[in-house]
């Protein structure tokens, strides 16, 4: 005699989840913010608004939030990367664990986006419903180096999909 067990789960992504999630930025941002002084509280609550707006329509391959020195990323900085679970199991990590005391003279807050193909493939008339969507306005350029490497550490989820966070590492 055999058995067997079948399983299926539908999630729906909403604005909701998108909230959520980058919530868990933002509280990321403001543990930054509270070890280093920056970005002030207008930032982090336009980089929250921007990120939701990325994760709700899909179009987000990676944001990085952290210094730069000399063109290069440094401690402490923080990457995010989206991935649909519907393969994996649902995780949800506490934000935090940021590193206090770290060399940061010299260097200034900023973040990097990459946008993915979807993004691209939308009508111009969508794209520039989607950047009016944005609270604020970024310059293209060229992805910044990094003092290090990036190592997975945790993961927020909600809805079906996941932001991956890594940590720069020396």
């Amino acid at each position: 005699m055999s058995t067997s067990f079948t399983s299926s789960n539908t999630h729906t992504f909403t604005v909701t989840n998108a909230k959520y999630i980058a919530s868990k930025v933002a509280t990321d941002l403001k543990r930054i913010q509270r070890f280093y002084n920056t970005p002030s509280d207008n930032m982090i609550d336009k980089y929250e608004q921007e990120l939701v707006v990325y994760l709700k329509n899909g179009f987000l391959t990676e944001i990085t939030y952290g210094f730069l020195s000399d063109e290069d990323w440094i401690n402490p900085t923080l990457r995010y990367t989206p991935q649909d679970f519907r393969l994996f199991s649902e995780r949800d990590d506490d934000p935090g664990k940021v590193r206090p005391g770290e060399n940061i003279q010299g260097a200034y807050f900023t973040s990097f986006l990459i946008s993915n193909s979807r993004y691209a493939n939308v009508s111009a008339a969508q794209q520039e419903a989607f950047i009016a969507a944005l609270p604020f306005n970024r310059t293209e350029g060229e992805s910044p180096g990094s003092n290090g490497y990036f190592s997975n550490d945790l993961i927020y989820s909600s809805g079906g999909r996941s932001l991956n966070r890594s940590s720069l590492k020396k």
